[in-house]
């Protein structure tokens, strides 16, 4: 996207407005550096250059006219290969889905069309959204813009490598456990899992639908919060949330034991930072979380396979073998099982709320790992089953608890800073983050 490629949507979109930038230019410069990138392939599942171009020149006209629908028009961006687009094959990661073409859009991609936005293409992801590292063997595993031989973080993989790498504007990913916080804090972007239900999920292969959330994933606070108002989410005004005097509970639970060393070191120094500019930090204990944890395995894993169980066990060999046995651990799970955990969690979610109620918002470490080798993970089972829970330990309390979560980078390469706040409080999510995001940079 030559000089645009580092840019934000925001900036796009005001240049589209002002007259310096046509849409049309835009968009063929962005998919002239999806054709031309060497690490492209493992990036975009497909691209979509009919639409995009026709897209694109309905926002030039609109612009011309000056009848723009918002900042976005005619802004290019990418969607996660597990949203509907009609008419071009949506097969979520999986040689399971493969040939699958839906006959109309997802509702979120209809109503960010509506808006304007171009769609560039489909990206890569993790097998069905269910791993959080990334690794896809199946069809392809994006790289981490840091590190091109580690993985870039899933499943929305490559939603995040699409906008590091300079190939989207912006990118829209889903979020089961981590998927749009994980890859976010890998490829030091923003990344926004909103509240489950604030945006439907019609035309989205779902994992689980009782965690699955959708949100996008940004270079900056400003352009997640107005992608959310775009896919049909609420659009706040970010103006005017010091951070002084904002009161901060760091979480003193398992998201804070055996971080790597970088991650700690990032982690610590964005506190300082965030001191500094007058918000109070305190550390302190949600007991609620450490008993919701062990319920990760028979929630997720019960529905998803419950989903997904006679798709797989049709063609069992078509798949990436990791992830179809950790579909498969949900058959250690019956009714009961599943009911029980839920009417627990669902108490658990009520104390959480109890036991934060006094902060503007929740901090931990996105991720407490750095992006590891897909070689070795590939290579070892062992190692990649470790990894894996161990990436999602974190951002998997957010699901949990219900409640919406923003990454914003700490400075430190892959490591991101995850905010909190309580179920559909997205706007007051939004503003805290870009005070935050301003503290940070």
């Amino acid at each position: 996207m030559s000089d645009w490629a580092g840019k934000s949507a925001a900036e796009l979109g005001r240049g589209i407005g002002e007259g310096r930038i046509d849409p049309v230019d835009l968009t063929e410069a962005a998919l002239s550096a999806i054709d031309g990138h060497d690490l492209s392939p493992r990036i975009y599942a497909r691209a979509t250059p009919d639409r995009a171009r026709a897209e694109a020149a309905a926002a030039r006209k609109r612009a011309q006219a000056g009848v723009r629908r918002g900042l976005l028009d005619g802004v290019p961006i990418s969607w996660k290969d597990l949203y509907d687009t009609a008419g071009i094959a949506t097969e979520a990661g999986s040689r399971l889905l493969k040939g699958r073409v839906p006959a109309q859009d997802a509702d979120v991609l209809a109503h960010a069309s509506a808006e304007g936005l171009v769609c560039l293409g489909k990206t890569h992801m993790s097998e069905l959204a269910f791993s959080g590292l990334g690794l896809n063997p199946s069809t392809a595993t994006p790289p981490c813009v840091n590190d091109s031989a580690a993985v870039s973080g899933g499943s929305s993989s490559g939603a995040a490598a699409s906008v590091a790498f300079g190939l989207a504007a912006g990118a829209i990913g889903s979020d089961t456990g981590g998927s749009i916080r994980v890859p976010a804090a890998w490829n030091d972007l923003v990344g926004l899992k909103a509240t489950h239900g604030v945006l439907p999920m019609r035309g989205v292969v779902p994992l689980c639908p009782s965690f699955d959330t959708l949100g996008p994933i940004a270079r900056t606070v400003e352009d997640c919060a107005l992608l959310l108002g775009a896919m049909g989410g609420p659009a706040p005004d970010l103006a005017g949330e010091p951070l002084a005097g904002k009161r901060f509970m760091v979480l003193e639970t398992a998201a804070m034991e055996g971080l790597e060393g970088p991650v700690g070191a990032a982690f610590d120094d964005a506190l300082d930072r965030l001191s500094r500019a007058g918000a109070r930090i305190e550390r302190g204990e949600a007991p609620s979380v450490e008993r919701a944890m062990p319920l990760s395995a028979t929630l997720f894993a019960a529905e998803a396979y419950g989903i997904w169980r006679d798709v797989i066990e049709a063609k069992p060999d078509l798949m990436f073998a990791q992830v179809r046995e950790r579909f498969r651990g949900g058959r250690e799970f019956g009714a009961a099982d599943y009911v029980a955990a839920r009417t627990l969690l669902d108490k658990l979610r009520a104390e959480y709320l109890r036991e934060t109620a006094g902060y503007d918002a929740v901090l931990l470490p996105t991720c407490p790992i750095l992006p590891p080798e897909a070689a070795r993970l590939e290579a070892d089972s062992d190692y990649y089953v470790a990894r894996n829970l161990l990436t999602l330990r974190n951002t998997r309390i957010g699901n949990l608890m219900g409640l919406p979560g923003l990454s914003v980078p700490t400075g430190a390469p892959s490591v991101g800073l995850l905010i909190q706040t309580p179920p559909r409080t997205e706007a007051r999510l939004l503003r805290i983050g870009r005070a935050v995001e301003s503290a940070l940079a």
